[in-house]
């Protein structure tokens, strides 16, 4: 952020007052310049046993399976967020059931929220983000094919937490195994 998105006058790196981190601040009006993390919100939605998976038509990542999540747009809640990410990217109406999994990934500055979902009526399809979208039994998922780890870690949360029939939410601090978003 070279220049203020205020004013647009230059900025220069500085410790704001009462803050303690560097940040962009405008030299002419003093606008300080937040950057803060991200935040990606989706859904695990199950049907008949099964959880739907999304094939990305897009990078990062391009052609391996996901659930369907997205960035958090502004003025909707996350569950808002979780919902309109399943229906653009698998073209899915969902029931969100609760909270699930939380991520943090502060290597990247994102928050990855995932709630536990009823998909309605079994239906979904591919939107434009997606190749193909499909239900997958445990014994089907294709791990190899996994986009991201916040992904991999999910599923195994659930199919573990089903066997106990008990769903905690899981709130984890993620690694860096791969470069990539999630």
């Amino acid at each position: 952020m070279n220049f203020c998105v205020i004013c647009g006058h230059q900025t220069t790196e500085q410790i704001p007052l009462g803050d303690h981190q560097v940040r962009r601040v405008c030299t002419q009006c003093g606008h300080i310049h937040y950057e803060n993390p991200k935040v990606i919100c989706g859904a695990l939605a199950v049907w008949e046993n099964k959880v739907l998976l999304c094939r990305r038509a897009i990078e990062p990542r391009y052609g391996l399976w996901t659930l369907p999540a997205g960035y958090m747009e502004l003025f909707e809640t996350m569950e808002q967020g979780a919902a309109r990410e399943t229906r653009e990217e698998a073209e899915a109406e969902i029931d969100i059931e609760q909270l699930y999994c939380m991520y943090n990934i502060p290597r990247i500055g994102q928050i990855y929220v995932l709630f536990k979902a009823q998909l309605k009526d079994g239906s979904f399809g591919a939107g434009e983000e997606t190749i193909e979208s499909r239900l997958f039994s445990e014994e089907e998922i294709p791990w190899a094919d996994l986009a991201f780890p916040s992904v991999e870690q999910t599923l195994r949360h659930y199919f573990a937490d089903r066997q106990q029939q008990h769903f905690p939410v899981h709130l984890e601090t993620l690694g860096s195994r791969l470069d990539h978003t999630g």
